[in-house]
Order: structure tokens, then sequence, then C-alpha cells
């Protein structure tokens, strides 16, 4: 019976998740690594059972068996040296060692880019650091993650998820109400200005307009009163024109 765990919460984690979500819509992806190994950060398991370590990888490129290569190891503290306890190298090879003995079974699927194992029996003296290195030529970059073994005697209480849950969906649901109206502010705004400069450019052809006019009626007037100087109507004589005006013309 498979009994191990890994640390934090699921519900918390969906709540976060979901908060997440909100903000990726503004956001961009950024380009990944060509190698990229996922483990959990540390897995717990009770004394005497089953205790799973998963391990997967991502890749640019396909896995060629006659070039793909993995190992993994295991350090008790960060200053102890790794010992190789599995390795991949056209097949998968389990090292025996005093630690484990035959209690190392590769348990993953490396069509899916699965490299999971398991530890049967797990004692106290498991806990410990594990990484899995994994090399998938032609990419370049050898990847590997750690994971934090932690074997214990009892298993601790589950927590309580409500209020993370609910938090993390009020979050949520604030963040995306806030960006919506943020959304919708910058239209109205977008929509104003360009109302604004359609009315400015609407004045600007009237005022032309009216301004061509005036300067053609001038124009009419005053050259047709100055060819027909006898004709002006009296007492309204045009003092622009410039001509002498003599008493007969006022009566």
């Amino acid at each position: 019976m498979v009994s191990s765990f890994q640390v934090g919460n699921k519900s918390w984690k969906s709540a976060v998740n979901l908060s997440f979500m909100a903000m990726m819509i503004f956001a961009m992806d950024s380009p990944a690594s060509s190698m990229d190994v996922t483990v959990p950060s540390k897995v717990i398991a009770l004394n005497g059972t089953t205790a799973r370590l998963p391990c997967t990888f991502t890749s640019c490129y396909k896995i060629d068996i006659n070039r793909f290569a993995m190992n993994w190891t295991y350090k008790e503290t960060l200053n102890d040296t790794e010992e190789i306890f599995m390795t991949f190298k056209h097949r998968v090879t389990v090292i025996r060692t005093e630690r484990f003995d035959d209690r190392v079974v590769f348990a993953g699927k490396l069509e899916k880019n699965d490299l999971s194992i398991t530890i049967s029996d797990v004692q106290l003296s498991d806990s410990g650091i594990y990484k899995c290195y994994v090399r998938n030529p032609p990419d370049r970059q050898l990847g590997n993650a750690s994971i934090f073994l932690d074997v214990l005697t009892e298993l601790p209480p589950p927590r309580d998820s409500t209020i993370a849950v609910v938090v993390g969906a009020s979050v949520g649901g604030i963040l995306a109400v806030l960006i919506l109206s943020m959304v919708i502010i910058k239209c109205v705004r977008r929509r104003r200005k360009q109302e604004l400069i359609s009315d400015e450019q609407k004045m600007e052809e009237e005022g032309k307009t009216d301004a061509e006019g005036g300067t053609e009626e001038g124009t009419n007037y005053h050259g047709h009163w100055s060819r027909y100087p006898d004709r002006w109507p009296r007492k309204t004589v045009p003092k622009a024109l410039g001509v002498l005006v003599t008493p007969q013309h006022l009566v």
C-alpha cells in the first residue's frame, strides 16, 4: 500500500491558482528552458509503507533510448556525498546498496517522460535528499531536481483548508472585477477622446467655410459699388472705398 504524501494542501494550491488565473489576462507566458524536471519539494511517508518519489521532465526532443540517460542519487544531508542507486543507459539499472538493498523499483513510464520510483518498506533512515538527473540529447542542457523524503512514525492531522479556499476565491474575484473595470474605463476614455477630436475637426471645417464665404461676399460688395458710384445708396456711402464724396451724392 502506497502512503506517501506531498507537503502542502491541495485546496490551498487550488485557491492560489484561482487568483493567479485572474492575473493571467494581462500576463504573457515567458519562454521555458529546454529541459525542465518537475518534482515535489517534499514527500512524507509513513514508516514501513511504500513511498513514491514522482519525477517527470519536458524536453524539446523526443527520447532516443540509445542516447537518453538518467541517474537517481541519495544523500542524507546537504553536506554529504551523493550516492547513485539507479541509472538508465539503454535500460534501467538498479544499483544495490546496503541502504536500499532491493527495495527500490522504477515505477515510471519512459514514453510519457515519467521517471518516478518507489521505495518499499521505508525506514526512518531513508529520510534524506533524493535527486533525479536527466539528459536527453540532442538537448544540451542537463536537467535535475531534488526531493526531500521525510519518513515519520505517524502522519500529522489533516489541515482545514476552508478559509484558504474562501480567501483565494475572493482574491481571484476581486482581481477579475478590477481588471474588467480597468478595461471598461480605458474604452470609455478612448471613445470620449475620439469624440472630442471629431468635434474639433468639425469646428475647424465650419470656421474655414464661414471665412471663405465672408471674403467672397465682401469682394462682391466692393467690386459692384466701385464700378457704379452713381448707384450708391443714399446716406450709406462706404468710407472704405476712398472715393471723394460730394454733396450731390448725399441728397
